[in-house]
């Protein structure tokens, strides 16, 4: 927690504010106030209207009804660039990289130094330097943006906004896709800016985040304010009670571990692959198998090797047979799907769904085969294997012909789930299974891996939240630069063993 509450009036308040996309109501007479120099926390379950309303704050929507204030004067921005103009920037959840342009091209983009005219390459570099500096982000400024991973492109977004001296900032999910020593990082640079009187207003899903750095904490349920209260007085399950409206006791399902003697689905052995050196590892039917380490640790990079994503150099990959015996999995995607082999990818929106096709069409794509007669989809039977997968993986929403980019953080990723369990996999890869989601659906979610391992299913779990592969995990294989240095069972699976070994201060069964 802060020390202290930096308030100098009020930097922006809202009056009023609904907003509607189609038939859906985002947001419904939200009225607050958000303190000068404070850092505020809005929070809810996926489609509560935090985002909605942050993006109102900083011009990237206009809201149906109500009124917005800046330093008490009434405002309606008609676009981000507006906002920034007076001071205001969003940090989106979606990430707006030029792929084609270098780190610090991206940076400084419409804000370039010149010289005659011409952009001045030298004081492009020192300026980056100073400012990656300042923050402490170590990125290569010459790196291609577009190549980066996730974690790395979302420091590029922050280092944008900072450079532009922002006066406010709306940050959605700033740390969904950091390592802890990068969102131990951030977290200085957001109690900097509001020592130096720079607003934020903070839209995470991470409460123990919120608790740590908010000054005050909105909380927002079906588009409408429960309440604004000091975050000094709450605690993570009495911010959970007033998101859901219910009272929510285990985080995590209990956890049944697999049989001594059950059945391995998934074996590797001396997997090299970009990224991979030399990986071997056995995941048995009815276990959850977690691969943690640090993010760039290879854990993403031994996932899409094992699906045939990347290039597999050497080594051998075996699924469990429908029989007694064993498959290879070799060739592409589509070969390891039908052997067995189902993946979550690590971000939904680049690598999972279609986001401006209908929800019928993202399930369906998973088995077009079992849905289609001479290459022709039969829209009865499309539907129906749709409105069963969503009923059972709970997916929440208008119906199977809504817009995926309509649905809910929670809700895409619950689609993703179910559409890979169409073809009735014995191995599931799980990558980051609930980044960028609520309380609610990460709860929903685990109690979904709990009764798929019950009924026999393999789980290899990818994440780089320690306290989920803690909470999930029956066995722990700890990566650091391509390699398994270490594998932790029973007892020995514990946060600080899991930490010692990916930074490199213990290591054990290597």
């Amino acid at each position: 927690m802060p020390d202290a509450v930096n308030l100098q009036g009020a930097h922006v308040e809202l009056r009023d504010i609904s907003k509607s996309f189609g038939g859906t109501r985002a947001l419904e007479g939200v009225s607050l106030t958000v303190g000068r120099g404070s850092i505020h926390a809005l929070v809810g379950e996926n489609g509560a209207g935090k985002s909605t309303l942050g993006k109102i704050i900083a011009g990237a929507l206009a809201p149906d009804r109500g009124q917005l204030l800046l330093d008490g004067e009434p405002v309606r921005f008609h676009s981000p660039r507006d906002a920034i103009a007076r001071g205001v920037i969003l940090i989106a959840q979606e990430l707006a990289i030029v792929s084609s342009l270098t780190v610090e091209q991206n940076v400084f983009l419409g804000v370039e130094p010149r010289q005659a005219g011409f952009q001045n390459r030298r004081g492009l570099r020192r300026k980056y330097t100073e400012l990656a500096a300042s923050v402490g982000f170590e990125l290569d400024g010459d790196a291609n943006a577009g190549s980066l991973r996730t974690a790395d492109q979302q420091k590029v977004e922050i280092l944008r906004a900072l450079c532009r001296n922002a006066q406010l900032i709306v940050m959605d999910e700033p740390t969904a896709a950091l390592s802890r020593p990068d969102v131990e990082a951030l977290h200085k640079v957001i109690r900097q800016l509001a020592r130096d009187g720079t607003t934020v207003v903070l839209v995470s899903h991470f409460l123990t985040e919120v608790l740590e750095l908010a000054d005050e904490v909105t909380i927002l349920r079906d588009g409408r304010l429960v309440r604004t209260v000091p975050a000094a007085g709450q605690t993570e399950e009495s911010l959970m009670a007033a998101m859901l409206g219910r009272s929510f006791d285990a985080t995590f399902p209990a956890k049944h571990s697999a049989a001594a003697d059950a059945p391995v689905v998934l074996s590797v052995r001396d997997l090299v692959a970009p990224g991979v050196n030399g990986v071997s590892f056995d995941l048995r039917a009815g276990e959850i198998l977690g691969l943690a380490g640090l993010v760039g640790a290879g854990r993403t990079e031994v996932a899409r090797a094992i699906y045939r994503a990347n290039r597999v150099s050497a080594g051998t990959i075996s699924v469990a047979g429908e029989g007694t015996g064993t498959v290879a999995l070799t060739g592409t995607p589509r070969a390891v799907m039908r052997a067995g082999v189902a993946m979550i990818p690590e971000s939904r929106k680049e690598q999972g769904l279609l986001l401006t096709r209908s929800v019928l069409e993202n399930v369906s794509l998973a088995n077009l085969t079992a849905v289609s007669t001479a290459g022709l989809v039969r829209p009865g039977p499309e539907r129906r294997t749709a409105r069963a997968v969503l009923t059972r993986v709970d997916v929440r929403g208008t119906g199977p012909g809504q817009v995926v980019s309509a649905l809910s953080g929670g809700n895409q990723q619950k689609l993703l789930f179910g559409r890979s369990l169409l073809r009735d996999p014995r191995v599931l890869i799980a990558d980051e299974p609930t980044r960028g989601v609520d309380v609610g659906a990460k709860r929903a979610i685990y109690e979904l891996l709990a009764s798929l391992t019950g009924g026999g299913l393999g789980v290899l779990l990818i994440s780089s939240d320690v306290e989920e592969i803690l909470g999930l995990a029956h066995r722990v294989l700890v990566m650091r630069g391509g390699r398994v240095v270490a594998e932790l069972t029973g007892d020995e699976v514990t946060e600080a063993a899991i930490l010692g070994a990916a930074f490199g201060t213990t290591e054990k069964g290597a």
